[in-house]
């Protein structure tokens, strides 16, 4: 963390107050106000004098900043996603999550659509006719995606999982459905394959429970995001949309760690289901079928670093 007197500066200029009379008034050295300006520390003193000059908090005038590091991935896809660079690791991440996401959840759109859809925000079909959910649920997790880089760093929580939720499914034909609560719990139990869920009633409960023990962990690791994956799914908290919006958090919780993410290709969607569904037993099959799929995204990371 680092000291930041950009609000000061924000100050001054709408109030039409320039650096020398700031420096006139409270009486301060230019070697002061260059500390200032270059966001070094000064004496508390001084901090004081800016407060009563300015008659405000010391709040108002400074802050702690968290020094970005530039090397992680996490940065770069912020970056390229601030100014939609075409053709990069976020544009190809994009599509390639979306499409393998929603393809593994019955979506019967191509990779090829999917791009398209992406990179010119119109439909392109050849023959066969689209499911309108189909391309809704695509664009939707093209901003499910920009809102988990915007919160990336921030600790996972229920209005987390909720607004990811909330984006997936907002103006699918679901969503039309009073009791499918988009953006909160289901109200319907529900089952995975054969397999039962965690009953509505005791959703929140289970939910917050899996939070705080995941929470408590001095260190998070690779392990530790996919047994939280795994319970997650068990819980199946959402009426549909659970994996989708558990693969997102996959993603999310990588990058707040520096732990390589990875996409799950919907051509291993059998050994993917198959690791959920024997995981208290053998936690090698999960684990390793999203170790194979990060040696994949890594591959694709060497791609766009290679000089």
């Amino acid at each position: 963390m680092k000291i930041s007197y950009n609000k000061l500066f924000d100050i001054l200029e709408q109030r039409n107050i320039t650096k020398t009379e700031l420096r006139e008034n409270i009486k301060i050295s230019t070697a002061t106000l260059a500390k200032l300006s270059k966001n070094e520390l000064v004496a508390m003193k001084v901090i004081e004098d800016i407060c009563n000059f300015l008659n405000c908090q010391p709040g108002d005038i400074m802050e702690m900043e968290k020094e970005i590091d530039k090397t992680t991935l996490l940065y770069r896809l912020q970056e390229e996603k601030q100014i939609r660079l075409k053709g990069g690791i976020y544009h190809q991440t994009q599509v390639k999550l979306a499409y393998n996401s929603n393809h593994m959840e019955g979506s019967k759109l191509t990779e090829d659509q999917t791009r398209y859809i992406y990179e010119t925000n119109t439909i392109g079909l050849d023959k066969e006719p689209a499911n309108i959910d189909d391309i809704i649920e695509t664009v939707n997790h093209f901003q499910c995606f920009d809102y988990v880089l915007d919160c990336a760093e921030d600790v996972l929580t229920e209005n987390i999982i909720k607004k990811i939720h909330q984006i997936l499914k907002s103006n699918t034909s679901d969503s039309r459905l009073e009791w499918f609560n988009v953006g909160d719990y289901k109200q319907r139990s529900n089952m995975v394959g054969d397999s039962k869920t965690t009953p509505p009633s005791r959703v929140k409960k289970e939910v917050q429970q899996l939070l705080f023990e995941y929470q408590q962990k001095e260190t998070v690791t690779f392990e530790d995001i996919i047994e939280f994956h795994y319970h997650f799914e068990k819980i199946h908290p959402f009426q549909d949309g659970n994996g989708r919006v558990g693969r997102l958090i996959i993603f999310k919780e990588c990058l707040k760690y520096n732990i390589t993410p990875f996409i799950v290709d919907e051509r291993h969607k059998l050994y993917y289901y198959r690791g959920l569904k024997e995981f208290e037993n053998e936690r090698g099959y999960l684990i390793d079928t999203c170790l194979s799929a990060q040696d994949m995204y890594i591959e694709l990371l060497e791609y766009f670093t290679e000089e």
